[in-house]
């Protein structure tokens, strides 16, 4: 298998791979996000980059720590770099990911997870741990589609409950603490109710009250 970035370390403090976290390149075209991730002077990478037709090429060993996540945290964890496994998916962000692409992305979820032992709930987008500073995998992203495939985790519908809830559950599912609750809500909403607006309602919190059951089983 070829690794044709440069751009990667040694994963710091022994730490091996728990989470993979999904981006989308915001670039024009395939190639010129592969060009930037095996730029040295970029200094980005990921471990896995797959294009529009589902071409996934490996550009760092899994067992490296690429360069991908940047600022932010999952769960109470930072260096996020060293936790995880990044994949780069080839979209501008503004429009939806073509079935080849979701296809390829489903076959590499699965070898990834088997390799490294990562469940459902390790799998999270840019936007989950880095709110207001990240929105990819976007709006258009298909997590439900991931969650039947049992590649990701999803709420099942629920009453509404309090909304005075929902910052505590989307804290305990594992959002960041260090950004606020309207961030907070913004991430959630991106990932699981794109088309909702406004304060938080009480599907936000039923939903996030799921969630958070879920992690903590």
């Amino acid at each position: 298998m070829h690794f044709p970035s440069p751009n990667h370390g040694e994963r710091r403090g022994g730490l091996r791979p728990s989470l993979i976290v999904i981006h989308y390149t915001a670039m024009d075209s395939c190639a010129a996000a592969r060009d930037r991730l095996c730029d040295p002077e970029a200094e980005v990478s990921a471990h896995w980059l797959i294009s529009e037709t589902g071409a996934a090429e490996a550009l760092v060993p899994e067992e490296r720590r690429a360069w991908h996540a940047g600022a932010g945290e999952w769960r109470g964890m930072g260096d996020i770099n060293s936790r995880s496994i990044g994949i780069e998916l080839a979209n501008r962000g503004d429009h939806p990911y073509p079935e080849p692409q979701m296809q390829a992305l489903e076959r590499v979820l699965t070898g990834i997870m088997a390799r490294w032992s990562i469940g459902p709930d390790g799998v999270i987008g840019h936007s989950d741990m880095a709110p207001g500073r990240k929105a990819d995998p976007g709006p258009r992203f298909d997590w439900r589609r991931l969650a039947r495939s049992g590649l990701a985790v999803w709420p099942a519908p629920q009453a509404p409950a309090d909304p005075a809830g929902f910052d505590a559950a989307a804290l305990a599912f594992g959002y960041p603490a260090g950004v606020s609750a309207d961030l907070r809500l913004e991430a959630f909403r991106l990932r699981f109710r794109p088309w909702a607006s406004g304060p938080a309602d009480g599907t936000d919190a039923a939903l996030a009250l799921e969630l958070a059951r879920h992690f903590a089983a």
